[in-house]
């Protein structure tokens, strides 16, 4: 089918520039659609001008570069910091993060253009097409999806995977970035950048020196610690105070705060990760993150947590509401019952975490050089000290672990009846 096929309607493409998705485009257009090519810029380093004009270039009816960045900060980032989001302990979801919003604004355009459909470039054994699809449906239900990786005349054309799509572009002129020699796929954002497939399924293959892109190698860091200070109110980032070439720097709006946060997580080294996660879908799958900035204000958040939040409301949150939120960011769930019902619980449980945190990076390390919260009532220095007895009865421990030992003796009684000897 070629260009002068009779038009099906017209379809929302989430466009990167790279290889799948200018196959993509091409694809979708000889099929017969007219097509609205959509970029989002969640600060990813990316050149967009040159993205327009290759979607141009192969036959998009129209381009829309989409900033936000500020809303994925302050709308997705800054509450995944409030409630230390995480996956499988180590993960902290950059790309997940990103998916609501680039739904989100996608549906924004296809909504404006008039599009009967949106479309992807997600593979059918990803996460992305749960998180993308799942939103689309609740930003607008009944909108129809193409998913090329799970139509069959697709799957066909293209049965030996990236191999054939580089094949396939180099037939239709479409320059692409990716080569046989590198064929990693690699998705960037204001908050991390990730590296799947290729070379990296082998679990056991350590990743190339030069596949790392945002961050230098900790080996070549600095050999000085680079120090700065994070301001919180009620849990969220709110002022970051650095040294710049001798100057000191202060940062206050949310995308300056994360983009000077990369910037010193960058060049020391801070935020690369190499793990093997579980998938949504059920398939387990390695994956390398490189996350500096918000490696440094996730672990500034958690320590001042511990000198100014209740024990617990702490304890409630980390029991309930930060392994779930983690689980929805990382399912797709965003928009959805459940994510209101924790959002709710997140700002409460933030109301104390007012306060500053001092920081230090070096050569890939992170570590906690301080931390105050004036407003904070929890922390008592003499109440604390081991040299001031203060206002503290000392003689009242020994009622508290006389009644913690109740059950304790009867465990013990019960197991010497019973013949076994825990000495």
């Amino acid at each position: 089918m070629t260009d002068s096929a009779p038009k099906k309607g017209r379809v929302c493409l989430a466009y990167s520039g790279g290889l799948d998705t200018s196959c993509i485009l091409k694809w979708l257009i000889n099929q017969g659609y007219e097509v609205i090519c959509f970029l989002a810029d969640c600060g990813q380093e990316e050149d967009f001008k040159a993205a327009e004009q290759k979607a141009m270039k192969v036959g998009a009816k129209k381009v829309y570069i989409e900033d936000i960045k500020k809303e994925f900060v302050e709308e997705f980032c800054w509450p995944a910091i409030q409630c230390n989001a995480n996956y499988e302990t180590l993960y902290l979801l950059g790309t997940s993060l990103a998916r609501p919003p680039i739904a989100r604004a996608q549906i924004r355009v296809a909504q404006k253009e008039g599009c009967f459909a949106v479309s992807h470039g997600c593979t059918g054994k990803g996460n992305d097409q749960v998180r993308f699809e799942l939103a689309f449906q609740a930003l607008q239900p009944g909108i129809k999806i193409i998913a090329p990786w799970r139509d069959a005349a697709f799957l066909e054309k293209f049965a030996g995977g990236r191999n054939s799509l580089l094949e396939y572009a180099s037939q239709q002129g479409i320059p692409v970035t990716s080569t046989k020699s590198k064929p990693w796929s690699m998705d960037e954002n204001l908050a991390h950048c990730s590296y799947e497939a290729g070379i990296l399924e082998d679990p056991n293959t350590t990743p190339p020196a030069d596949m790392w892109k945002l961050t230098v190698d900790p080996k070549e860091a600095p050999d000085e610690e680079e120090l700065f200070t994070v301001e919180f109110t009620k849990g969220v980032p709110s002022k970051l105070q650095y040294t710049e070439n001798g100057k000191s720097k202060t940062v206050t709006d949310a995308v300056g705060i994360l983009t000077a946060a990369n910037t010193m997580g960058r060049r020391n080294g801070v935020g690369r990760i190499d793990i093997v996660e579980n998938r949504f879908i059920g398939i387990k799958s390695r994956g390398c993150y490189e996350t500096p900035g918000l490696t440094c204000l996730h672990l500034a958040h958690l320590d001042l947590e511990g000198l100014c939040m209740d024990r617990e409301v702490r304890a409630l949150r980390d029991q309930y509401v930060t392994p779930a939120y983690g689980k929805v960011l990382y399912n797709g769930h965003y928009f959805s019952p459940q994510r209101e019902f924790l959002h709710a619980g997140i700002v409460a449980s933030q109301q104390s975490v007012t306060g500053t945190v001092r920081c230090g990076a070096y050569k890939g390390h992170f570590r906690i050089l301080g931390r105050e919260a004036p407003g904070s009532k929890l922390y008592d220095m003499e109440e604390s000290s081991m040299d001031d007895i203060g206002d503290f009865d000392p003689a009242a421990a020994g009622g508290f672990i006389d009644v913690e030992a109740i059950r304790l003796r009867k465990y013990g009684v019960m197991k010497k009846e019973a013949g076994e000897d825990l000495v």
